[in-house]
């Protein structure tokens, strides 16, 4: 668009297009008051949230998107350029505004906004200047969407999904993290390289906090159904631990990696966003390493957010998996939650 030109709709000029240009077929029946659209918002119109955005409308995920963010003329901006893509996309209407009422009635409110995570910064130390920013979205979020799912997506993730479920008030299985998420596609993706396999053959998670204290279970890891580390001793085949610990390492580093070479991440965060969009709006009860609330699994006593894999559906979270885990699992991920729960109890919250 030239610079200073606004674009104008068929109602700024006065024509009413729609009703000169088509002609109403007699006897049609008006939409069934049952039909239901669904809404999905993203909070935040930076790389991570035009990524989701982007992906989200290319997956036909939903009939109405709603950007939300506080730069009027970034926000406007990214609108008009996804509008422009109209004749390349399934319908779906694109609106855009700095006040929430835009984001109304939505089925799920995603918050991707926040600092941006420096090089070599962990995302435990995000949290402050997070949180803030946090206590502005979730209850304007809310007041116009108490009906919605919350998926956050904003690092430190975990953190910042307990800190949305305090302000939000709701149940707690309608308050999601990304969690690991990404963090196990990394791992199956690498465990898919040493192997030389398709990673969608391979099963295999990271569960605990999304970032330094992750834990990877090791002990669950299954090709084509064939679980590695028992397939490995009974075949007699040498392994040695420090080289299972520096896949996850890798698996760790990457996003730190990824930073350091472009300055930030977002497609692999936008395709897991829009994954777990579908598993919730289409109810496919598939099961996620996402952020739930941890308070009585494998030992966990602390209101904490930490991933675990969960079934997930059209009303959230509907259960977390009861799976096994070695003690040495079991001790790493209490550790974690408990890293987690010790940055929490600095929070004005």
């Amino acid at each position: 668009m030239e610079k200073g030109r606004k674009s104008m709709s068929s109602g700024d000029l006065g024509i009413d297009i729609a009703s000169t240009f088509f002609k109403p077929i007699e006897g049609a029946e008006p939409l069934h008051p049952n039909t239901r659209n669904t809404k999905i918002t993203v909070v935040g119109v930076g790389n991570v949230g035009m990524a989701v955005a982007q992906t989200i409308l290319t997956q036909e995920l939903t009939s109405e998107l709603a950007l939300v963010d506080v730069d009027a003329e970034k926000l406007r901006g990214e609108m008009l350029d996804l509008q422009h893509a109209a004749a390349f996309l399934p319908r779906t209407k694109i609106v855009a505004g700095s006040d929430y009422t835009v984001s109304a009635g939505s089925d799920i409110c995603i918050i991707t906004a926040g600092a941006r995570q420096r090089e070599g910064e962990s995302r435990l130390s995000l949290v402050e200047r997070n949180l803030q920013l946090f206590k502005s979205i979730v209850p304007q979020v809310v007041e116009h969407s108490p009906e919605a799912i919350l998926l956050v997506v904003s690092n430190p993730v975990d953190i910042l999904t307990y800190v949305a479920w305090k302000l939000s008030g709701f149940p707690s299985n309608r308050v999601i993290g990304t969690g690991t998420n990404l963090d196990s596609s990394r791992f199956c993706f690498m465990i898919a390289e040493h192997l030389d396999v398709n990673a969608q053959d391979v099963e295999a998670y990271i569960v605990g906090e999304h970032g330094d204290s992750s834990v990877a279970l090791w002990s669950s890891i299954s090709v084509g159904g064939m679980p590695v580390l028992g397939f490995l001793n009974k075949q007699e085949i040498p392994y040695e631990k420090h080289q299972l610990e520096a896949i996850h390492r890798a698996v760790v580093d990457s996003a730190y990696e990824v930073i350091e070479l472009k300055g930030y991440t977002c497609w692999a965060i936008g395709y897991s966003a829009a994954n777990l969009v579908k598993s919730l709006l289409r109810n496919q009860r598939r099961i996620h390493p996402v952020s739930v609330l941890a308070k009585g699994f494998h030992g966990i006593e602390d209101e904490v957010f930490l991933s675990l894999p969960s079934l997930i559906g059209r009303r959230g979270v509907l259960s977390a998996v009861n799976f096994h885990l070695t003690e040495e699992e079991t001790q790493q991920l209490r550790l974690s939650a408990q890293a987690i729960h010790d940055v929490q109890k600095q929070l004005s919250i």
